[in-house]
Formats: structure tokens, sequence, C-alpha cells
């Protein structure tokens, strides 16, 4: 049976990835740390693998409901802690009455200094403060040279992983009926606007689906694929429930508050 026939076309570079990865910890019988992975990318990740009774993967992203996870690959007698993820928890605070930093500040003031965006897990900021998970590898960068963030100064330092904050993204379920899960009947559904206006926003490169952008409004979703719109949030796909006795597609998705 061919693999790549279960996976969108774009996403067959990182399937190649993960059957490398594989290869490399089934010959050298040594555990493989993994960057960063977005949620479908752990998804794609768990149905490679399987049910491999000679591997394990495992998943670490600090936070409970973390978005984006370390992962290892390793053989199956290894004991996996969460210090084997190779992370460290980084917070910095920021003068609140002056300044207000949202997570893309963060991301940005990240990305600017060179950082990529693999190496970085979820941010969460609680009111003056600022938490974010890093490979270790890029810890001491980080901290010598993002020392601003939207004209504020700040000095991020390691602190223990027990000093977590909460995580303070809300999501909100909903059910739909749609006629196909077609990328603009979908954000028209979610989003409560016309096609028209749905159409507009894919052709104007303001939507992305599992972080990628899509300027198609054929392309077909999934389950558990991420919908992001510029200026609009982000929803997610939780459950395809069937077809109704109308034939459309019923759907349970959620929205980040």
């Amino acid at each position: 049976m061919d693999l790549y026939q279960h996976f969108r076309q774009e996403e067959y570079p990182f399937i190649d990835q993960v059957l490398s990865w594989r290869d490399e910890v089934t010959t050298r019988y040594q555990r493989k740390v993994i960057d960063f992975l977005h949620p479908r990318e752990q998804k794609i990740f768990e149905m490679i693998i399987g049910n491999d009774e000679e591997l394990q993967l495992a998943f670490f992203g600090g936070w409970e409901s973390a978005e984006r996870r370390r992962a290892i690959l390793a053989p199956f007698y290894e004991e996996i802690m969460e210090s084997s993820f190779e992370v460290e928890l980084l917070q910095a605070t920021f003068p609140q009455k002056f300044v207000s930093i949202e997570h893309r500040d963060v991301l940005g003031a990240f990305l600017s200094a060179g950082i990529k965006r693999k190496k970085m897990g979820d941010i969460v900021i609680h009111n003056d403060t600022i938490q974010i998970l890093v490979a270790s590898d890029i810890t001491t960068y980080l901290i010598t040279n993002v020392t601003s963030i939207k004209k504020a100064g700040v000095t991020f330092e390691r602190v223990p992983m027990i000093e977590r904050l909460p995580s303070q993204d809300a999501w909100q379920s909903r059910t739909a009926t749609c006629a196909s899960l077609r990328l603009d009947v979908i954000i028209k559904e979610m989003y409560q606007m016309s096609r028209q206006q749905a159409l507009n926003l894919i052709k104007k490169g303001l939507v992305k689906v599992n972080f990628q952008t899509i300027d198609q409004p054929s392309f077909m979703l999934e389950e558990e694929d991420l919908i992001s719109i510029r200026g609009k949030g982000r929803s997610r796909i939780t459950e395809l429930q069937g077809r109704t006795k109308k034939d459309k597609i019923r759907i349970t998705f959620e929205k980040l508050l």
C-alpha cells in the first residue's frame, strides 16, 4: 500500500523526514530528539510510526494543552523523561502600563533575531509576564539577542518548569452543517460570513491551514485541521460527524476566544 496516498501532496516532504528519522533510530538504536512540531505534524508522525513495537514516540510541550510540542523517537526499551526533551522555560516581564504585548509581537521579535520557529514552543502571556518553551540549544542566544519587544526592554531568564503560568487559551466548541469540506465553504460557516468574503480572504493570502498559507478555495479540509485568518482568529475542526438526511456534512469545531 502506498503510504503517501493517505496524505496531502504538500505534506510529502515531512513524511520523507519522518521516514528518515525512523530509519535512523532503527539502524543506530539511538533516540532522536526532534524540534517543535505543530499539531498536524504530530498527527502525521503518529500515523506513520503507528503501532511499531520496536519504537516509541513521545511528545512534550510544557503545558498540558500545548499546541507545539517536541518529539522523541526512540527504541522501545529506552526510558524517556521530561529532561530528555532538552527544553527550557524562559520568562520575561514588561511594563504593562506603557505597552501592550501580544503573542505575535513576541514571535516577531524572536524571528527577527534569527531564531527559527521550529526551535520555539508555545508562548504564554499573562498580565505583564511572558513565558516561552524553547529548545535548550538556543537559550543562551535568545537571552543575549532578544532584549526588546515592541520597543519595551525585556530580559529573558531561565525559570523552573514548575513555575509555568496557566495557558490563557480558551476554545469554544460549536457545530455546523456544510455542503462540503472545501476551505471557502468551511470558513463561511465557521466565521459566519458570505462565500464571497471567504473567497476574498483566501485569494489575498490571509488564510493559513496548519500554519501554511492556502490560496486555493477548493482546498479540502480534514479532521483536526487548524485554520487561522489574519485579523479574525483561529479555529479547528475537532470532529466530522457524518452526513445529515439532506446529505450535508455535520462538523464540530472550536474557535479561539
